[in-house]
């Protein structure tokens, strides 16, 4: 079936590299319905499990997604050492794209590794930003690890102390390891059985070529151990001065402790938790998480 939009893939030269984009623009416009720059997590997951939300583009709108430096189609960079991955570095990337397109007015969403982006790049208050979508995403990555000690904690008898086991030796590739990482992932990433093949997408490539997930956050989504291990936006959050949406799932890894900081520091926000969801919820419910971005983003067109 031929989808009501088209789309259309380019590289947008950044630095000395490039930054892969794919634009879906809808065959029949609606007025007044701004772009949205939707930003994957990881740090390093590439754009495939965030395609749902190119189905916004039914509605009349452009939606851009980009795989993000280091991985995906963009540039890929194994061998630039640690402090060469910063926040910083794709906060100026997201400039360069957004300046590149030469769009005057846009919406932002981001997922996990892209809702912190999307705070980053809010708290600079950009004069073309519209509203700000946050999904999934924590405040600071000490309050994440303690919401991931936690969940940790609730698991079957004996996985959270197996974990901790080949954490302390250095070997989180032990099959042992995976088969409680695994379950850690049905409970709190994604729901979904079998994983949708976006997210089968995402996560292969960035198997294949780890360096930003594992410089940036480290082997898996609960063992924090990279040079994000200290981020926190949690005092810089009043500068964000567009309305902004906090979502996230009732199972969610990202868990309320993580976000509250979102909901009670920015001054025009609303809050939404996805009954049933994890921290894919827009996998495992898209209807109704499209349903939530898209109602959000028309009423903060103008």
């Amino acid at each position: 079936m031929t989808e009501p939009w088209t789309v259309t893939e380019r590289t947008i030269p950044f630095r000395a590299y490039e930054t892969w984009i794919r634009i879906a623009e809808p065959n029949t416009p609606r007025p007044g319905a701004l772009p949205v720059f939707v930003l994957h997590g990881g740090p390093g997951m590439a754009h495939n499990y965030m395609l749902p939300f190119e189905r916004l583009a039914a509605a009349g709108r452009t939606v851009i997604h980009y795989d993000q430096l280091g991985c995906g189609n963009s540039t890929h960079l194994p061998d630039s050492p640690t402090e060469f991955w910063t926040p910083e570095l794709f906060v100026e990337e997201f400039f360069n794209l957004a300046a590149s397109i030469g769009l005057d007015e846009f919406h932002i969403l981001g997922q996990s590794w892209g809702g912190m982006l999307a705070a980053e790049i809010a708290i600079r208050q950009p004069t073309a930003l519209r509203s700000v979508s946050i999904l999934n995403s924590p405040a600071s990555m000490a309050l994440w690890a303690q919401a991931a000690a936690k969940l940790r904690s609730e698991l079957p008898t004996g996985m959270n102390e197996t974990m901790s086991k080949y954490e302390a030796a250095g070997k989180t590739n032990d099959a042992e390891y995976l088969s409680c990482v695994d379950e850690f992932y049905r409970r709190h990433v994604c729901r979904v059985e079998p994983t949708p093949m976006e997210f089968v997408e995402s996560t292969e490539q960035m198997e294949a070529e780890p360096t930003v997930y594992h410089t940036m956050n480290g082997p898996n989504e609960f063992h924090v151990i990279g040079s994000l291990k200290d981020w926190s936006i949690v005092e810089e959050l009043p500068k964000v001065n567009q309305p902004t949406l906090v979502l996230a799932g009732e199972y969610d890894e990202a868990t309320p402790a993580t976000w509250t900081p979102f909901v009670n520091k920015i001054p025009d926000v609303r809050s939404v938790v996805i009954d049933g969801a994890s921290h894919c919820a827009h996998l495992e419910q898209p209807g109704v998480v499209l349903g939530v971005v898209n109602d959000f983003l028309a009423d903060h067109d103008s």
